[in-house]
């Protein structure tokens, strides 16, 4: 092999060796040992044993739990439904704590590690009460999160696809393709989900719109990016769109079990504007917060809208500059007299 074979190979090698550091730095960092980070739970009752016990917990947990008190526990049901709590604990000589698995599973399971060891120090069993209900194909409420997993990977794709069989094409040709493979991805993610595996039993409009956004968001973002980076083009989709998309998105883990850099991401990600979208939508009514997470998959559109514009722009601008007929005798004219 001689060295400027290494170097090739070296060259194209470096792509797959930032993938694995990318995915070993986000996924471990994400999820190697989630911690309680301001996780938002409430004490239902107003008597003096109440506060004392919210204070205890708050003074023993410092920023790992927020403690509030509810005055009933239909205010404590509200409180989960707006998902504003996660975790509701109903003191009394049959303590009931209360949660909302649809929303995070996980989160619901260190709210009940947390108020069983309140349970299990005074001696009484804890009842837990899960108040709302997921999919029948769905019992754990993460398949929104393998649906994501499965427009994500057949958006990116299409991107690489679109970059190298179409890259002679004008930019708005481009664009119309990417727009239609949206339209196309949604659609088989939306029926194996639905009718095959019914992870999503209703609203169905609504979610394949949500996936077309979410895929015309990362199809447009890449067909964008594509005209300056290139063959780095897979590598910067699979860093956004991937590292930093699933791991923020709450299908494993929300933000109240991450690190700040995780949890701030999750706040305004593609991802998690479509994981906790959805979520909202089936299982909370379409509250709490569903304009929010909807509006977050417009605005990620609206950057691969500027995006391509961009690259259009660029691209007309260092486009070869046409050759008149005229120009081309005049030279082949000197090249004869030479």
């Amino acid at each position: 092999m001689t060295l400027k074979q290494f170097r090739h190979i070296a060259g194209h090698l470096l792509t797959p060796l930032l993938m694995c550091l990318g995915m070993a730095l986000a996924y471990l960092g994400a999820f190697h040992q989630p911690t309680p980070d301001h996780l938002s739970l409430a004490v239902v009752g107003d008597s003096p044993q109440t506060l004392v016990m919210a204070q205890t917990m708050k003074d023993k947990a410092g920023d790992g739990i927020d403690i509030v008190t509810l005055h009933s526990r239909d205010d404590a049901v509200t409180g989960l439904k707006n998902r504003d709590i996660l975790g509701a604990y109903v003191p009394g000589e049959h303590p009931e704590l209360l949660v909302a698995k649809a929303g995070s599973e996980t989160s619901a399971q260190v709210a009940e590690l947390v108020f069983r060891q309140v349970s299990d120090h005074q001696g009484v069993p804890l009842t837990v009460t899960n108040v709302t209900s997921s999919a029948p194909g769905d019992p754990t409420g993460q398949g929104i999160f393998f649906l994501l997993v499965a427009l994500s990977v057949g958006s990116y794709a299409s991107v690489a696809v679109l970059g190298a069989a179409a890259a002679t094409l004008r930019m708005r040709v481009r664009v119309a393709l990417g727009i239609g493979t949206a339209f196309v991805v949604s659609a088989i993610s939306l029926v194996v989900a639905g009718p095959l595996f019914h992870v999503i039993d209703s609203d169905y409009l609504t979610v394949f719109g949500m996936a077309w956004l979410y895929c015309a968001g990362i199809i447009t973002v890449g067909i964008g990016l594509h005209t300056f980076l290139k063959r780095w083009t897979t590598l910067a989709l699979i860093t956004l769109f991937v590292m930093l998309n699933f791991t923020t998105s709450g299908g494993v883990y929300g933000p109240q079990l991450q690190n700040g850099f995780f949890a701030a991401l999750h706040s305004f990600w593609n991802g998690a504007g479509f994981v906790e979208g959805v979520r909202d939508l089936l299982y909370f009514d379409a509250g709490a917060g569903f304009g929010g997470h909807v509006l977050a998959l417009v605005g990620w559109l609206a950057v691969g809208i500027v995006a391509v514009v961009a690259a259009a722009a660029y691209e007309a601008r260092n486009a070869p500059k046409p050759v008149s007929p005229a120009a081309v005798e005049e030279e082949v004219g000197e090249s004869a007299a030479v």
